[in-house]
């Protein structure tokens, strides 16, 4: 059974670092929650260390350019890791091929594709059409409103030709505002319910969290137990599932994705319908709270 807390500080102690989770637990996408803000500048006063833990495709140092121009501020975190982070490594290593066929925004996505220097003799990308590809990068949606299954017709020729599909966010969806977006992780879920191949590397699969490890790690000078590490997030199949895999207590934000699931005060869960629906979804965490504060 998950313990429902009212704040952080009630467990904080038990803690040296926080792999927090951002969309829906810091920020909804425009604006940052200024409790969560607040909890993560308390944690980190009483010398905690914040890991941003995110599925974001972005580079870290986008994921950060990203955070300020929504006004989180700095102090309420210490390192970030992303899955575009990982999946970036992956793919400068050949994952998918040299030649990919990329789908995401070219607008804001392109950053992914920027040489990672961290890497021996990394693999040269080139961008092609489908028709040319090796594989295959997804960072999103091209348009993030549309139903991923606009997609269908170019994976099945995807699928035909055995092309792999690299998923940079294997998120299904995620609430900007009050708008509802789909992720790269629904394009990746279609892809592999038709057959296909998709590779995740975001939460809940393990290379984010051994990415999160080297940053702790490198950012205190020492190793962290994993007893001595939650995991804070509002996808109980990305951020909850991601930490039980790895042996990390869970704080599970019933106030976000799910908020309508747990009665009318988003605030409060109700104990008796947050654990049926926990039981349904065979996941407990460590704690629940409704909102990060």
């Amino acid at each position: 059974m998950t313990r429902i807390i009212q704040s952080l500080s009630e467990v904080a102690s038990d803690y040296d670092a926080l792999f927090c989770d951002l969309w829906g637990c810091v920020h909804d996408g425009l604006r940052p929650f200024a409790p969560a803000v607040a909890a993560l500048r308390a944690y980190r006063a009483q010398g905690g260390t914040v890991v941003l833990v995110t599925n974001s495709p972005r580079p870290r140092l986008g994921v950060a350019d990203q955070l300020a121009e929504i006004g989180v501020p700095a102090d309420c975190w210490d390192t970030i890791a992303t899955s575009g982070d990982s999946a970036r490594a992956a793919m400068f290593q050949g994952a998918v091929g040299r030649k990919v066929h990329f789908i995401g925004n070219p607008e804001t996505d392109m950053g992914f594709f920027e040489p990672l220097k961290i890497l021996e003799n990394p693999v040269q990308i080139e961008i092609v059409p489908l028709e040319q590809a090796e594989g295959i990068v997804c960072t999103g949606p091209r348009d993030s409103l549309a139903d991923p299954a606009v997609n269908r017709p170019d994976f099945l020729y995807a699928k035909a030709k055995g092309l792999k599909l690299l998923c940079a966010n294997p998120d299904i969806v995620v609430d900007r505002g009050e708008s509802r977006e789909w992720c790269a992780g629904a394009l990746a879920r279609l892809y592999t319910e038709m057959g296909g191949e998709s590779l995740y590397f975001g939460k809940p699969h393990p290379p984010i969290y051994d990415l999160a490890r080297r940053r702790l790690t490198a950012h205190g000078g020492k190793v962290v137990d994993d007893a001595r590490i939650l995991a804070i997030g509002d996808g109980i199949a990305t951020d909850i599932r991601g930490g039980i895999g790895e042996g990390i207590d869970t704080l599970f934000i019933t106030g976000g994705l799910e908020a309508a699931r747990f009665g009318a005060n988003v605030e409060a869960p109700d104990p008796a319908l947050l654990e049926a629906w926990l039981d349904l979804q065979e996941a407990t965490p460590t704690y629940s709270i409704g909102r990060l504060r």
